[in-house]
């Protein structure tokens, strides 16, 4: 396999945003396989009650993943911007900096959601009868955190070098045995919900160990010295400046959802069984948004490293127009047909859930542009070097959710429910678009006045 780095600094915006996010896209529907191979198989094989523990954990399965996905993307960004520069000695020192982070992070992690797991799930209201099942399937995945840290700040090494198609290889490869394992160990092995926990933890470890071989093999420009492993701690420290408010940011994100999900518990195990398979529809579509901001981060970090602000206004605009045409797309799929796949996730009571589902998917569909923006704007933002600032954003989106949420709470909405994710796309839009031209303003006048210093 040919090792592929991508210089973002040239060519036209357009076409390389779209070559990059297609792959990025592509990865990212095969890691909701993961999650969704969980329950779609505990769902036909084990019942009803089993998809709704695999379900309830869902929220808590957001804030693990955004976590992890935020930080090691935030670590990542110096090394895109040194790699935009030209100065790989220097980005390979962001690459050590980066590992020797995430490790330090994934064993705190680790011990800290494996330690108040009982009281989270008990505090977020889990029915009585799916209890055991969730607990059991939510302990095994944070005990995997770290298998899960390993692909993710591998995959975005190789992301920040311009190479977003070896990653979405191996992820491939991993979804395809986790759907393997599930049968195995939730059919033959009988062990229900903790089997597909089991899967999804072997598979995620073994993307992370291609991806590594894959890089001391095939990528000559990340094999490291020993003097490599010394970053400075003013490097560290950049690093975590940018790191830990983009992880932040999904925890933020992640509470909010919480909210929902402990409103939505309150409803019983049939209404978090529609709202399981609703999501699951949902998050196969929206992936595509996720992977522009992907995209954006790695696109704006470049960019930043060589000083061509004008030319990431470039990939904003053409970004926003993908987004806009997509979501429109996106949108009439899940609001006419979207409904049906809800027989792949259960094979009883398909009547009782599939108008919850299709009320669920209507409610999102009509907020996908609003959402294609959170995603492109605040990961963009993100890759020019703003931490704090997108952050603000995660804030929106808790206060959106968070109102709505107790709304629903109160009301016992199943509608309210729905309408909260889409309410907090709305407010962190609104706030992020702000942001993207306050950020280049800013960025402009540097540029401006590092020229007029150098032609004194």
């Amino acid at each position: 396999m040919k090792a592929v780095q991508q210089d973002m600094t040239a060519g036209k915006p357009m076409s390389i945003i779209l070559n990059f996010t297609l792959p990025i896209f592509i990865g990212n529907v095969f890691q909701q396989f993961y999650n969704m191979a969980d329950a779609v198989i505990v769902g036909k094989f084990v019942g009803t009650k089993a998809l709704a523990a695999v379900g309830s954990t869902g929220t808590i399965m957001f804030l693990i993943y955004g976590f992890v996905v935020g930080m090691t993307a935030g670590f990542t960004v110096l090394t895109a911007q040194k790699f935009g520069a030209g100065d790989m000695p220097a980005m390979r020192k962001t690459v050590a900096g980066a590992s020797i982070l995430s490790l330090i992070v994934g064993v705190i992690l680790t011990a800290a959601f494996m330690l108040l797991m009982r009281p989270w799930l008990t505090l977020m209201n889990t029915p009585s009868d799916i209890f055991a099942d969730a607990y059991a399937y939510i302990m095994i995945v944070s005990g995997g955190i770290l298998a899960q840290m390993m692909y993710n700040l591998l995959a975005s090494i190789l992301r920040a070098l311009g190479n977003s198609k070896v990653p979405l290889y191996f992820l491939i490869l991993s979804a395809l045995l986790n759907i393997v394992l599930d049968l195995v160990l939730i059919i033959v092995f009988r062990m229900g919900a903790a089997g597909a926990a089991v899967a999804t933890v072997v598979s995620q470890g073994v993307s992370g160990l291609l991806c590594l071989v894959y890089i001391v093999k095939k990528v000559p420009v990340l094999r490291m010295t020993k003097n490599d492993w010394h970053p400075s701690g003013g490097l560290l420290a950049t690093q975590i400046r940018i790191g830990i408010p983009m992880a932040l940011q999904y925890s933020i994100t992640a509470i909010g959802t919480m909210m929902v999900q402990s409103a939505l518990n309150i409803l019983g195990s049939t209404q978090v069984a529609a709202f399981t398979a609703a999501t699951k529809i949902e998050q196969v579509v929206t992936q595509a948004f996720t992977a522009q901001g992907t995209t954006m981060a790695t696109y704006g970090a470049q960019n930043m490293g060589a000083g061509n602000v004008p030319r990431i206004r470039q990939g904003f605009k053409s970004s926003t127009i993908i987004g806009i045409v997509y979501s429109f797309l996106a949108a009439a799929i899940v609001m006419t047909v979207g409904k049906y796949m809800s027989y792949l996730f259960v094979s009883e009571n398909v009547d009782q859930i599939m108008g919850s589902v299709d009320l669920y998917l209507k409610c999102v569909g009509m907020f996908f542009i609003p959402l294609a923006i959170v995603n492109i704007y605040r990961n963009g933002i993100q890759g020019m070097g703003y931490g704090l600032l997108p952050m603000l954003a995660g804030v929106a989106e808790l206060v959106g959710r968070g109102v709505v949420a107790v709304i629903a709470s109160e009301q016992r909405s199943y509608l309210g429910v729905c309408l909260a994710s889409p309410a907090a796309w709305l407010l962190a839009a609104l706030l992020l678009i702000g942001m993207y031209y306050y950020v280049i303003k800013i960025d402009l006048k540097k540029i401006f006045r590092g020229s007029a210093a150098g032609n004194v």
